[in-house]
């Protein structure tokens, strides 16, 4: 079983675009579409006023630690996607009842016409985890990334990373000569050789490629730079409060 709730009141947090936020608790739900139900006209309801969208699209559900979308259109795939990951989403498809999303921070999005609304942001910041367990006497598990903060391809991956780390999930990943711009308030001989040598050395680092003694052959990957960042985001290698070392403070 697991404990360690930090017990909010409510499950999730709904921010419409346009209106006040709506905060749910476990087993509460709140419609969404372009007309609010005629039966239920005091009851919450995030209006979408957009002629491309359904009288009654779709219903956001509250479910302890995550959130279910249930899809009520005919024809159009809904989309919600993590700001804070590595281009994450999750597809809803038409008549879809209760799909689970497991992103802490979303943002659900409804193709209409020849828009793309951005319909809703949903936090869920309530958190459950296993009580800590009593310590197996043995050797010690195999960390699967060691990676040292206080080494400069770390701030390389660091720089590389910033961009969706800040929130923006769809920002291309830095070229080696900005991530060697980013780097000389701290890294005064960062330049375009230097990056690239802690690329290729995260890229073997992180397994994504063969390290020289492996290689049957030489030849470059393809998109290293992205991968590397790719693979950093989507398994917390790098987080927002790294971003402190790019300033200068450890």
């Amino acid at each position: 079983m697991d404990h360690g709730s930090d017990h909010h009141p409510f499950s999730i947090i709904v921010v419409p675009a346009d209106g006040d936020q709506l905060r749910l608790a476990p087993g509460q739900s709140v419609p969404f579409g372009r007309e609010r139900p005629p039966e239920r006209p005091g009851d919450p309801h995030v209006t979408v006023a957009h002629d491309g969208v359904s009288r009654r699209a779709g219903r956001i559900a509250a479910e302890g630690a995550f959130w279910k979308l249930s899809n009520l259109s005919r024809r159009q795939t809904y989309v919600v996607e993590n700001p804070e990951g590595a281009g994450e989403h999750v597809k809803v498809a038409p008549g879809r009842l209760d799909a689970p999303i497991p992103f802490e921070f979303s943002r659900l999005v409804l193709p209409a016409a020849d828009d793309l609304l951005r319909v809703v942001d949903v936090w869920a910041p309530r958190h459950d985890y296993h009580d800590e367990l009593t310590p197996v006497s043995g050797q010690a598990t195999t960390a699967a990334f060691p990676l040292d903060r206080s080494k400069r391809y770390f701030l390389v991956l660091t720089a590389l990373c910033e961009p969706r780390l800040r929130g923006d999930a769809l920002a291309t990943t830095p070229t080696v000569d900005q991530v060697a711009q980013r780097l000389r308030p701290v890294w005064p001989a960062a330049n375009r050789t230097t990056v690239q040598w802690n690329i290729d050395y995260l890229a073997v680092k992180l397994r994504l490629k063969a390290g020289p003694d492996e290689e049957a052959c030489g030849g470059r990957m393809h998109g290293k730079k992205d991968a590397v960042a790719a693979l950093a985001v989507r398994f917390d290698l790098v987080g927002e409060d790294d971003l402190a070392l790019l300033e200068g403070n450890a």
